[in-house]
């Protein structure tokens, strides 16, 4: 089975700099439309067999969008949804942006992984999340001919991929990053989730 990751385009939530991980009405913009048209043409001629998605707005109208281009059903997935900022859903203040930028600063380095923003979701909670969504397809798709573009969001592909690649490490994530509508490229090998592409940088597998 083969994997594709993308995030979203842009969305109302960026342009407002506003932090909206739960399902509130930020849509994307019509340059966010316009990216995920683009993203539908680099695709054109990738034998997608699946296409799932966050069930939030921003990720949804992105895969919409690359759905009908392709001709392709959409699933939605709880798994692929932005992770829960908790109290600081809705705020756009320096305040709630400092303490966001905190916990994913502590996150990175290791420290602090099982706090989060009160009502919100920790490090260990995004990553058993996407992991269980990860090896459901695994199993799904064992021994089947299968390729499968997942739309999610920058934070839960920055900390729910984090340490499940076999081949990149935080470091590589972090120089190249998620801009809107990135393609990511991965495969199973032996067991293990492995990158082999990111972007237009291919990597080296074994």
């Amino acid at each position: 089975m083969k994997i594709h990751f993308t995030r979203h385009g842009e969305s109302l939530a960026n342009t407002l700099h506003v932090i909206s991980n739960r399902d509130l009405h930020h849509p994307l913009t019509t340059k966010g439309r316009e990216q995920a048209q683009t993203l539908a043409a680099r695709l054109e001629d990738v034998p997608l067999t699946h296409l799932y998605t966050s069930p939030v707005l921003r990720a949804r109208q992105t895969a919409d969008i690359v759905g009908m281009s392709l001709n392709l059903p959409v699933e939605v997935a709880e798994g692929l949804k932005e992770y829960d900022c908790g109290i600081l859903e809705g705020r756009s203040d320096v305040e709630a942006w400092a303490m966001h930028r905190q916990f994913a600063q502590d996150w990175l380095a290791g420290r602090n992984r099982a706090s989060a923003p009160a009502g919100g979701e920790s490090f260990f909670d995004i990553q058993r999340r996407v992991g269980a969504f990860l090896s459901g397809l695994a199993a799904q798709f064992n021994g089947r001919q299968a390729e499968v573009l997942c739309v999610s969001h920058g934070g839960t592909l920055l900390f729910g991929l984090l340490e499940l690649f076999s081949n990149v490490d935080a470091a590589f994530i972090q120089r190249n990053g998620f801009p809107h509508t990135i393609i990511i490229s991965a495969s199973w090998r032996k067991g293990q989730l492995t990158c082999t592409r990111w972007d237009d940088v291919t990597l080296e597998t074994q």
